[in-house]
């Protein structure tokens, strides 16, 4: 490489190092009417990293002016559009809360909640924002009750509600399929009174009267006869409400071993029945 060639290029770098970036000179020019001006055309562009840095610095210069709250609701904003639902949902509550009479406050509330129901995760993983979306739905369905987001509010509260029920369903069929019927039981018991109106009822019930004959069968003597008489009456309880159900010969099954396993316990205690007083 000649030296005129070289001179040229260190040329060019040290005209290219000595610009700053628009961007760069307007962030740093500490006029905040250009700082707000270029802000606005870098969200209207969809540039929304350089929106938010530029708006950030906008909030102090602009407190107290009408300007205020435009800044305010696009700012959060810019954090939604770059996937930054946790301080997405921040700022949406906290422009609500500011704002507290604006006609956009409606929509505030909402994008808090649905930017915490886009933190939710599959089903296997943790649910708390699938809670605190729901809280957030269900607070904004009471102070909007008139507003035509409400079905979609309702739509994804049942969406996450479904989630989070399989997950508590799958947990308690974990705990059968380790052989922890215990945990199992109050695991089923805790699906159904959270879940009422769960599609797994039949289902449920029908693992509940499973787990607990297994229970009382791996059970001490001693723990056996409370085990059986609940299982018993878990089975009883399933084919009555469930008559015409596959698995009811299978129930049967378990319900006549209970039975004469009960038998068998009453038997030894009549024939044992211990110090009299």
């Amino acid at each position: 490489m000649n030296i005129s060639l070289q001179l040229s290029l260190l040329l060019l770098c040290l005209v290219c190092f000595g610009c700053k970036s628009e961007f760069e000179t307007v962030r740093t020019s500490g006029n905040p009417e250009a700082i707000l001006k270029k802000a606005d055309e870098y969200y209207a562009a969809e540039e929304y990293q350089r929106a938010q840095t530029l708006y950030e610095l906008s909030i102090g210069p602009f407190r107290g002016r009408a300007e205020a709250e435009e800044i305010a609701y696009r700012y959060a904003y810019t954090y939604y559009y770059t996937k930054q639902f946790v301080l997405a949902s921040y700022y949406f509550k906290n422009f609500a809360t500011t704002y507290g009479g604006s006609n956009l406050r409606e929509e505030a509330d909402f994008m808090s909640a649905y930017s915490n129901y886009r933190l939710s995760p599959v089903y296997r993983l943790d649910q708390s924002y699938s809670l605190k979306a729901i809280e957030g739905f269900e607070e904004f369905a009471n102070r909007y009750p008139a507003s035509e987001r409400i079905p979609e509010a309702n739509r994804l509260i049942d969406e996450m509600r479904a989630k989070m029920e399989l997950k508590d369903f799958e947990s308690a069929k974990l705990y059968m399929d380790l052989e922890r019927y215990e945990s199992a039981q109050q695991s089923f018991e805790n699906v159904l009174k959270d879940y009422p109106e769960t599609r797994r009822a039949q289902e449920i019930r029908y693992l509940m009267a499973k787990s607990q004959y297994e229970y009382a069968a791996a059970s001490f003597v001693t723990r056996q006869q409370e085990r059986y008489d609940k299982a018993v009456e878990l089975i009883e309880y399933y084919l009555g409400r469930y008559p015409d159900a596959e698995v009811n010969n299978e129930l049967t099954t378990y319900l006549k071993k209970s039975q004469a396993r009960l038998k068998e316990l009453e038997d030894v205690r009549y024939q044992n029945p211990g110090p009299r007083s």
